[in-house]
């Protein structure tokens, strides 16, 4: 399915970011919390399996909410995106904070690597109409790509100072592997990790 042209950020005028909800400044209410999330998911399976022309009233109609609703939260189709990207993220972030004081520092931090690659590479008709439409991850996570590189970088020390990984290893050197598996795996079905994706990782293994 053809990607709809949606602006990029060298045409638009008025730069958008939406806000995590940790950076919220008034906390929504139990039942807006609930709406939000549930726009969210019925938007990211949406969009993945259908492609990014489906219309947001139809977004609104699978969730079970009105429209009215979702642009209360999404005043944009664009902003709706962007939510989704850093809603990704910061499940990736919980998940690396759950992991930090695992007792095998080893295996947490593989398999945050191994999950990292399942999420980006299971969602990539999503992530490539992302990119295609003029999306800068950086730019739109703001904050939220510190807070996601400082956990990954927690969990590579710890494996580390285990005898995991070898002690040569960057958090910058990680993040150009996960980017190279990502690009491996790309023509993959079924979303984990292959041959090439294994050595990679791998190759960080004390």
């Amino acid at each position: 399915m053809a990607t709809p042209n949606l602006p990029t950020r060298r045409n638009r005028r008025l730069p958008i970011r939406v806000r995590s909800m940790t950076e919220t400044e008034r906390p929504l209410r139990a039942d807006a919390r609930r709406n939000r999330a549930r726009v969210l998911e019925v938007a990211q399976q949406v969009f993945e399996t259908e492609g990014l022309a489906v219309p947001v009233d139809e977004v609104a109609k699978r969730a079970g909410v009105g429209i009215g609703t979702v642009y209360r939260h999404f005043p944009t189709k664009e902003a709706l995106l962007e939510a989704i990207l850093i809603s990704r993220v910061e499940a990736l972030i919980a998940d690396a904070q759950a992991l930090a004081g695992a007792s095998d520092p080893g295996a947490a931090f593989f398999g945050f690597v191994v999950r990292m690659v399942r999420q980006v590479v299971g969602n990539k008709a999503l992530g490539e109409a992302l990119v295609s439409s003029g999306f800068d991850p950086v730019e739109v996570l703001g904050p939220t790509h510190a807070v996601l590189r400082a956990a990954q970088d927690h969990l590579l020390a710890r494996a580390q100072e285990a005898g995991a990984v070898r002690k040569d290893v960057t958090g910058a050197d990680v993040k150009a592997i996960i980017v190279g598996i990502i690009a491996a795996e790309r023509h993959t079905d079924d979303g984990e990790p292959g041959r090439l994706g294994s050595i990679m990782i791998e190759s960080l293994r004390a």
